[in-house]
This record gives structure tokens, sequence and C-alpha cells, in this order.
């Protein structure tokens, strides 16, 4: 099965090898026909600590590398 790849941006990176990237969706209300915007915060393995706060990034599905972390950033 192929692993999932979102686009986000960097909200935070003051842990070591970790940023918190925010991955916005939007989609059509079934009912309404309103566009809606749903955001959530995913916690991303950074090896080099390269990526500063306002990047925006790719991040893909990873084997677990801490209790929070299960996603890895691919690129910038």
């Amino acid at each position: 099965m192929p692993k999932r790849i979102l686009q986000g941006v960097v909200t935070s990176n003051q842990n070591e090898q970790t940023v918190t990237v925010l991955v916005e969706r939007r989609f059509k209300h079934p009912l309404l026909q309103k566009t809606v915007r749903k955001s959530k915060k995913y916690r991303a393995h950074d090896e080099a600590n390269q990526f500063n706060v306002g990047d925006t990034v790719r991040i893909q599905e990873c084997a677990p590398k801490s209790k929070t972390k299960r996603w890895e950033v691919i690129t910038a």
C-alpha cells in the first residue's frame, strides 16, 4: 500500500529533530455545499533540523519514530 503524502506549513521547530506541521484540507459540505476548511497538526521527523517556522513542507507516512511521530519530512 502506498504511503500517504501531505503538504503543510511548519508551525513549530523547538524540539530536537521534530517539526510540527499544520495541514489544511478543504472540502464541500455535503448538505450546505459551502467550502469548509479543516486543519490538523502532525509531528514529523526532521533529521537535520533544517526546517524553520513558516516553511512549506511535504510529509510522508513512516514507521513510528516515537510516541507521537508517525511522519517524516521529505522535501521543502
